[in-house]
């Protein structure tokens, strides 16, 4: 059984190497902490990937939400046996026939883009973290099923770590995204802290808006501190690349606040000597997790 499904992987390895080139061109950090997977799960993390960066790219790249229909009929299309035979559905054929893969989050998942494209303001909190699941937490669990066998226990988890990462994007990119006409902070949050359109189009942050931005920082640290409660009950081969992934964007906000707040001007990045540091936190962490399970 264990040589059927290699030869299905090895079979397709033009399909996994196109997935994983889109991954590693898209998000070199998202890569380089789920190269650590074993090869097969990897490909299969790329090739989810790559369904989600496609859909991505129709929206903010394209602006072709007639493109996110096509993808959508492809996708039930794939769902009722009939995929399409392009290269990132071959690779997702084997995925969905090696692991428990759930189709419904990838239909959520288009539903978020789908907001995107007919963008408006959240209203709430809840109407941000609504859109967070759409878009970000659909994909953990799209993944899950690949990283542990567990998986249907842990869905809850999933999310909430999904949902922290899209809050890390939103808190990241604000200058980026408010240029490009989208504001994903919650109008009755900037109310709260008497935070005005206005105040994103300065040079420096105002109190207001870093009093702001803590309280949704605040919210994505609580959102991983539950994330994180899953990690015994991922597969061992894939806690470090999801432990990793965690922390290597957690990480964006410790930065962001080191740097004081340049996201109305700018992105966050981390270096490659503060990404090694991460992965050194890693490592410890893992050997704290195995000594006590």
């Amino acid at each position: 059984m264990i040589n059927l499904i290699n030869n299905r992987f090895e079979t397709n390895r033009e399909a996994f190497e196109h997935c994983e080139l889109i991954t590693k061109n898209a998000s070199h950090a998202f890569h380089t902490a789920f190269s650590h997977l074993p090869r097969y799960r990897a490909w299969s993390i790329y090739a989810v990937y790559a369904f989600c960066r496609t859909a991505d790219d129709l929206v903010d790249e394209h602006d072709d939400l007639a493109g996110l229909d096509q993808l959508q009929r492809e996708l039930t299309a794939f769902i009722n046996g009939a995929p399409p035979t392009t290269l990132m559905w071959q690779a997702l054929t084997v995925v969905f026939e090696t692991y428990d893969m759930d189709s419904q989050p990838f239909f959520d998942m288009l539903h978020g883009q789908r907001q995107d494209a007919i963008f408006t303001q959240p209203q709430t909190q809840a109407d941000l973290e609504d859109y967070c699941y759409y878009v970000a937490g659909s994909v953990g669990l799209m993944i899950l099923p690949i990283l542990s066998t567990k998986h249907q226990q842990l869905r809850e988890f999933a999310i909430h770590l999904g949902v922290a990462m899209q809050l890390t994007n939103i808190l990241r990119d604000v200058g980026e995204d408010y240029q490009n006409r989208r504001l994903y902070l919650p109008a009755d949050v900037m109310r709260e802290y008497q935070l005005q359109r206005t105040d994103l189009q300065a040079t420096q942050p105002s109190n207001d808006f870093i009093n702001l931005w803590e309280h949704e920082a605040q919210i994505a640290d609580h959102q991983y501190k539950l994330g994180l409660q899953m990690m015994p009950d991922i597969d061992a081969v894939a806690q470090p690349a999801l432990l990793a992934a965690t922390y290597l964007y957690r990480e964006l906000l410790t930065v962001a606040r080191e740097q004081h707040y340049p996201v109305l001007q700018e992105r966050t990045y981390l270096s490659d000597a503060r990404k090694a540091q991460v992965l050194q936190q890693v490592k410890l962490n893992l050997q704290a997790l195995n000594s006590s399970s």
